[in-house]
């Protein structure tokens, strides 16, 4: 935790005309800033530089800036009795100044936990007095961004009181770092990941990223990667693992790329590298510090995540190899993770998963194995610091929580040691139902123990994806007694740098800029559940000036609502059986050629067991025996997705930006005209799928039945669906490159899809019904 002074700061404003001000007070660990204003002049008094105080200030000045206030600092004590409005920024162990709130008839704040706080006001409104009280730094931070957003919105004289404790404690990122090709994570072998090795290793890129993360309440980042070792530490016991510079393959890779994560990196691939930044492994360690401090600064902590067992990297040193019985693999794993801690003082934790590349391995042997690494790893390093508090993820896929807490006991029993669970809560696609049912049994097996839930967005890559309304009702449903918190992020991207828009400017945005609605939503509605629509309302017409921001709020809301509608109907697991931007997957789960999802694909896989719809089998049943079901039919699904992509593209018409905005090259560029157009590539995408299911369905029930006008109808609808799917990729042609190559389902071409999409309607014309009616 950052020390701070013990003595108050206060932040107030002064002014000739103080019945024009009014004044927000900023509570910070111990600190009170003072804040003076003589006309548009504010003075921000504070006795301490400590970091996050620093950020949160900087904020609440920039907020006092955009209403027209300029911003000092100083050092100047705030005297004790004043008549000028101010700001108080404090924490909860400071007595004295809820004593003084106490005096002046403020209501103090309720039990607070970590990273809460509270906002009050009080005084006259010609000079009050606006308290943020936080818990710890966190709280601090959060009350102060808080603040500078309520005065950035409304103004100084517009201070809603509230009380905030955080949802989930632990909200996160999950992010696949491409730290290079001789140590790659799950992502590399795409153009995100290869668009991203040289990024990662830019302290510029992870000040804004971090910065980001802290105002969208996000407090700490999972780096995932499947042998970081050699390219972050270098063990004494085994010195020449270590790896200098930082390296990227020169092959162009083939379509038919491996599969499996043990054949990601190819001889011919290493053969091959061009040299993108010289870099001493001293030199290495020293970046990862930095970048580890700015997040503390932040109020963000770091984790390193495994998949295991993976070597990459280490070339046949030592005798290394990725056998489960190599007592050498073993004993340099063990220190390996021993050294991460010391290498990094601000490290709170590594985690992993047991069974990747473990083949033929049963259950208790992956966890022994596991143990005897990184377990005792940690165990090592818990005891060497035993004021260290470090935290241990084990990621797992099975309801065996309490075997696995067995052979981990030494570590669960360790004193500074907080031993935790990771499980997928809803696979790979979190975009697909509100309510999830995988965790169930697991949540039930812990017992005591506590769970992060991985939360996987593998299907918002493209576009720019936002409902409100969904994430809140998701994170609400999220069972929150075995919750420590979740993390957000893929497998099948990179969330680097924007690397695919065909118009963007140069520095190029980093992707959480590009999708700030989308990280946004999930942070903020993980820390509050409560954060209101009218606040976002207000957040995008900020933003976005020159639109309706209600008309837009709804746009893109309903646009966005395809991803679940659609995924909660045609519903696979996993990321390289389904990605709904392309309609494709392995050519395996799709059980056509090219990985194309083909009518019928999409009458014969089923839906999400968290919804209530009715599969397109079950329902021609139905049809067939005259049979009523309970359940949404996917008629109705299809209805519903045509319902939101026609709101949608009626709400856009509301939203075109007016014609002097359009003038100009650079017109095309912007933030807003972009966004715009990815919310029509998403309605567009809605209309493809609407006509497609009811296509499917109509296809399905001739079959069936072999009434002629259901495959009239059929061809009807793959008829349109085929117009939309047009419509789609031109306009997503028009903005993104393509095609593009992912690590999980290949090369998504749209072009080349559309042939695909042509051949639906050729299988409806040459369907045969297996009755004539």
């Amino acid at each position: 935790m950052t020390n701070l002074p013990a003595q108050p700061v206060l932040m107030s404003i002064h002014s000739s005309h103080v019945q024009a001000f009014r004044c927000a007070t900023l509570l910070v660990v111990g600190t009170v800033l003072f804040v003076q204003a003589h006309a548009a002049q504010v003075t921000i008094h504070t006795l301490s530089d400590a970091a996050p105080i620093g950020f949160a200030t900087s904020e609440i000045e920039s907020a006092l800036k955009t209403h027209g206030h300029s911003a000092i600092r100083t050092e100047a004590q705030w005297p004790a009795n004043t008549s000028e409005a101010r700001i108080v920024i404090t924490t909860t162990n400071d007595r004295s100044t809820l004593n003084a709130l106490e005096k002046t008839s403020g209501e103090t704040p309720p039990v607070l936990r970590a990273e809460g706080f509270s906002l009050r006001t009080t005084g006259a409104s010609a000079a009050p007095t606006i308290w943020v009280i936080g818990e710890d730094t966190g709280g601090v931070l959060y009350g102060g961004l808080e603040l500078a957003e309520q005065i950035r919105l409304k103004g100084l004289n517009a201070i809603e009181p509230m009380d905030r404790n955080p949802h989930m404690a632990m909200r996160g990122t999950k992010f696949n770092i491409p730290l290079d090709v001789r140590t790659p994570s799950y992502s590399d072998m795409s153009d995100a990941g290869q668009a991203n090795i040289g990024e990662v290793w830019s302290f510029e890129f992870w000040t804004s990223y971090l910065d980001a993360l802290a105002r969208h309440r996000y407090n700490y980042v999972s780096l995932w990667n499947l042998h970081p070792f050699p390219s972050m530490v270098k063990v004494p016991e085994y010195p020449d693992v270590a790896l200098a510079d930082v390296k990227r393959s020169k092959i162009a890779f083939k379509e038919d790329y491996p599969t499996i994560a043990t054949e990601l990196v190819t001889e011919e691939m290493l053969a091959n590298t061009e040299t993108l930044k010289k870099m001493s492994i001293e030199e290495k360690i020293d970046f990862w510090r930095r970048v580890m401090q700015y997040g503390k600064d932040r109020n963000i902590d770091f984790y390193i995540i495994t998949w295991n067992i993976f070597t990459y990297g280490v070339e046949g040193k030592y005798g290394i190899t990725d056998a489960i019985d190599n007592a050498r693999t073993t004993d340099y794993f063990r220190k390996s993770v021993r050294e991460m801690f010391r290498a990094y003082p601000l490290l709170r934790g590594v985690g992993l998963t047991t069974g990747e590349n473990m083949p033929d391995e049963d259950f208790q042997a992956k966890e022994d194995w596991a143990f005897a690494t990184y377990g005792q790893g940690v165990l090592d390093a818990a005891k060497a610091e035993p004021k260290r508090e470090i935290r241990f993820i084990h990621r797992q896929h099975q309801t065996r929580a309490q075997d696995i807490a067995l052979t981990f006991a030494p570590l669960v029993k360790q004193p500074n040691v907080d031993f935790i669970f990771s499980f997928k809560y809803a696979q790979a696609h979190a975009l697909s139902s509100t309510t999830q049912t995988f965790h169930r049994g697991y949540a039930e097996s812990l017992g005591d123990l506590k769970t992060i839930w991985t939360l996987r967005n593998d299907d918002a890559l493209m576009f720019r994806w936002g409902a409100p309304d969904f994430v809140r009702e998701f994170v609400k449903n999220i069972p929150h007694q075995p919750s420590q918190g979740y993390y957000l992020g893929s497998d099948m991207w990179v969330w680097g740098r924007e690397f695919l828009n065909l118009s963007s400017r140069e520095p190029r945005p980093l992707e959480i800029e590009k999708h700030w609605y989308h990280w946004m939503l999930w942070g903020r509605l993980g820390y509050d559940p409560t954060f209101s629509n009218e606040r976002i309302i207000d957040l995008l017409a900020q933003r976005y000036s020159s639109a309706s921001a209600k008309a837009l709020f709804n746009a893109w809301q309903n646009a966005s609502m395809i991803y679940p509608l659609t995924t909660g109907f045609h519903w696979a697991d996993f990321d390289f059986q389904w990605y709904i931007e392309g309609c494709r997957s392995r050519p395996g789960p799709s059980q056509t050629p090219s990985g194309f999802h083909d009518v019928n694909r999409f009458i014969t896989l089923g839906t999400h067991p968290g919804t209530d719809n009715i599969a397109i089998p079950r329902y021609v049943e139905a049809v067939v025996a005259n049979r009523e079901l309970d359940g949404t039919t996917p008629i109705e699904v299809a209805n519903e997705i045509d319902k939101r992509a026609d709101a949608a593209l009626a709400q856009l018409k509301d939203l075109a930006q007016p014609a002097s905005t359009r003038e100009g090259a650079s017109a095309s560029t912007t933030e807003l005209g972009d966004t715009l157009r990815d919310v029509r590539a998403m309605a567009l995408l809605g209309k493809y799928y609407a006509s497609k299911i009811r296509g499917a369905t109509q296809l399905a029930l001739y079959r069936r039945i072999g009434k002629v006008t259901y495959r009239e109808h059929a061809i009807e609808q793959l008829s349109d669906a085929q117009e939309f799917w047009r419509a789609y990729t031109t306009l997503a042609t028009s903005m993104y490159k393509n095609p593009i190559w992912t690590n999980r389902v290949g090369h998504v071409d749209w072009k080349e899809l559309s042939a695909e999409v042509a051949k639906d309607v050729a299988i409806a014309r040459e369907a045969r019904a297996s009755t004539v009616e």
